[in-house]
């Protein structure tokens, strides 16, 4: 809460993404930052379930995040790796790729 009564521990400054004034250079980075990192969390809460948090306390809020990242990552591994293996594939048997015609008999 940011509101008029909340005491100076709490009193944030908010960026807005249309804001114009009292823009540094570091808070435009940051805005930037920010937005290439939200679709990531919003595919981590919907794909690897991290919109419910079943550990308890601020430790397992920091293990669910962990482990999701962690989930993210592997599922980025597997995908350079099937990659990886189709381009193999296609070096070693260039001719497998095409479908076999079958002549009349």
């Amino acid at each position: 809460y940011r509101g008029h009564n909340a005491p100076e521990s709490h009193k944030l400054r908010v960026f807005t993404s249309g804001q114009k004034r009292r823009l540094t250079p570091a808070i435009k980075r940051q805005m930037r930052r920010r937005s290439a990192v939200e679709p990531v969390i919003g595919y981590l809460k919907s794909e690897h379930r991290m919109e419910r948090n079943y550990f308890a306390g601020e430790q397992g809020d920091a293990v669910n995040a962990v482990l999701a990242a962690a989930g993210y990552n592997f599922s980025l591994l597997l995908r350079w790796f099937r990659q990886l293996l189709c381009l193999l594939a296609a070096l070693l048997f260039p001719f497998q790729s095409r479908p076999m015609r079958y002549l009349p008999a």
